[in-house]
This record gives structure tokens, C-alpha cells and sequence, in this order.
């Protein structure tokens, strides 16, 4: 596992330069005592590995920026790609506060060369939630603007990019709204907001967090993450926790059947992220630790290895 003794870690993000393993987290201070408290407090840490299992702790990636700035309250979750031309990208998720202890939600990115040093895009944010498609905060039936989460891919033919985002359709019951926002670019430097990959509906979710799509055991799968108190009436009266989802996908960019989303995990895991070992060539989920026995856990788990067991993706 992954863990400081000092901070809480969940979300996270990998890259993987052909040698080591890149873990990119989300961290903050034990000393706020309320886990809560984190969100408004989190910083992007760093850590490598030649395993997935055993990490040592390097430079952070980001911390918050100066306001005024679209990041001045948070860095949030994200992912790392790398452009033909050798250049690393992390996009992330910037958080800025809004009236009542709300807060909006944008995306920017960061460059590197070397995956250690970044640097902020200066035209940051490159995303912010398009009211044509997705739900802002002036709508008043929500915590947020919800629109984080970005997990960028090439496009399987080759035409420039996406970015898969958690946003909130702008009609339906509230805890029915969560929906994969989309966005697409050419050179992953300039962004459209594209209308969202799923619409709202029953047995539906408030919202689907950390996505990643990837194809297992032949069968593409759309993988995120949400909680029972943020789900739908539906899903909250079968008696779940919430934890970690996968949705049966046809393709990279769907269609997605978040109805048919079965649980790979109960509350005790979140965040979960598939990755191919590079050792044995196959699936592994790693998540963190959300629920223990005396509460908010916070650290990051070994690799698990995933299989479809005819039904839905387990870990085996």
C-alpha cells in the first residue's frame, strides 16, 4: 500500500514511462482532524514505483495557486498523458470558491519533460462547465459545479483527443443527473465542450466520478466511482454503499449503460483505477481505502487483479 504517515491520500492517477510507474495523489494534513476538511486543503503529491506496490515519495506535482486564480482553493483529481512530441500533460481539476461554502469546478493542465518538474498552462482553465449541456450553480440543486475528473485518451483513429469529465446533466431528479461529460482536442492544448456521453435517468447516479474506460478480458468497460448518499432512489433501495462501479461500454466513447452498472467494490474502496501490470500483462484495479472500522481510511491499495466473471468485473 501506499500511505503517509502524516496526510490522508485517495484520489490518484498513474502514468507509466516504460520504466517506473508515476502515482499522482491527492493529499492533505491528518491535522485538520475532519476528513472532510481535506477537499478544501488538497495538494497533488508524487510518488514512483517498478511494481504498483512498493512507492517512494517524491516531489509534489501542484499545489494551489494564488488567487485570484481558477485553482485557488484545490487541485483535484485528473490524469497524465503524453503528446507524440515527448511532452508530458497532466490535466487536473482546479477548485474555486463560490458563495455559501460552495465551490466551481474547471479544468486546466500542466507540462512537463520529465514527469518531476510541471509547469501551469498560463491560459488556465481550458474547460469550464457549458450551460448548454451541464448543470452549473446558479441551477441551486446541488453541492457543486460539478465538472472534474478529466481523463484524457487519443482517439483510437487517431483524430486528436477526449476527455471524459464527471458533470451533471441539466434536467432530471437531482441524484439522477451525474453524466460523462465530453470534451475533444487536436493538439491537447485547445479544448471543445462537446454534449455529455450519457443522459440522466433511473438507476441513475447524482454523480460518476473518476472515470476511466478500458477494454478487459476483450470487453470495454467504463469504471467509476459513487457513494449511496449521492446515488439514485433506484440504486439507494437495492441497500448498496456505493463504492466502485463498472458500466457495460461499446466502444471508447460508448454508448454507456449506466443502468446496467454493477458494483466492483462496496464503500470500503473508492477512486478505483485499472492499470496493465507491466510484469504479467495483466488487469489490475488499485483503489483507496475509504471506510474502515473506526471511519475515513485514507490510503492507496495494493494491485488487485480483475477478471469478467460472466456478469460484471470482480476482483479474483
Amino acid at each position: 500500500m501506499f500511505s503517509l504517515p502524516d496526510s490522508w491520500v485517495w484520489d490518484f492517477w498513474f502514468a507509466d514511462d516504460g520504466d517506473r510507474y508515476h502515482l499522482f495523489f491527492l493529499y492533505a494534513s491528518r491535522a485538520l482532524h475532519d476528513p472532510e476538511a481535506r477537499h478544501y486543503r488538497a495538494s497533488i503529491g508524487h510518488a514512483v514505483s517498478t511494481d504498483l506496490a512498493d512507492w517512494t515519495r517524491i516531489e509534489d506535482a501542484l499545489v494551489r495557486a494564488d488567487a485570484p486564480a481558477f485553482d485557488d482553493l484545490a487541485t483535484w483529481t485528473g490524469s497524465v498523458v503524453r503528446h507524440p512530441d515527448g511532452t508530458w500533460f497532466l490535466f487536473y481539476t482546479g477548485a474555486a470558491a463560490a458563495p455559501d461554502g460552495k465551490n466551481v469546478q474547471r479544468i486546466g493542465y500542466a507540462t512537463s519533460q520529465d514527469l518531476v518538474t510541471w509547469q501551469r498552462n498560463p491560459e488556465n482553465p481550458v474547460l469550464a462547465a457549458d450551460s448548454r449541456w451541464y448543470e452549473t450553480l446558479d441551477v441551486g440543486v446541488w453541492h457543486d459545479e460539478a465538472f472534474r475528473d478529466p481523463w484524457v485518451f487519443a482517439d483510437p483513429n487517431g483524430d486528436g483527443w477526449h476527455m471524459l469529465i464527471t458533470a451533471r446533466a441539466t434536467a432530471g431528479e437531482p441524484f439522477e443527473r451525474g453524466v460523462v461529460g465530453h470534451a475533444v482536442s487536436a493538439d491537447l492544448r485547445s479544448w471543445e465542450p462537446r454534449p455529455p456521453l450519457t443522459a440522466p435517468g433511473p438507476r441513475g447516479f447524482g454523480q460518476l466520478e473518476v472515470t476511466q474506460v478500458e477494454v478487459v478480458d476483450g470487453r470495454p468497460i467504463l469504471v467509476f466511482s459513487c457513494l449511496a448518499e449521492h446515488a439514485s432512489v433506484d440504486r439507494r433501495a437495492t441497500g448498496t454503499t456505493g463504492g466502485i462501479w463498472a458500466a457495460p461500454a461499446g466502444g471508447p466513447l460508448g454508448p454507456f449503460d449506466i443502468a446496467a452498472a454493477e458494483p466492483v467494490t462496496d464503500d470500503r474502496f473508492y477512486s478505483g483505477r485499472l492499470i496493465r501490470r507491466r510484469s504479467d500483462d495483466r488487469w489490475v484495479l488499485v483503489a483507496f481505502h475509504h471506510r474502515g472500522e473506526d471511519g475515513f481510511v485514507g490510503v492507496i491499495s495494493d494491485p488487485m487483479p480483475v477478471a469478467w466473471d460472466g456478469k460484471r468485473l470482480s476482483v479474483v
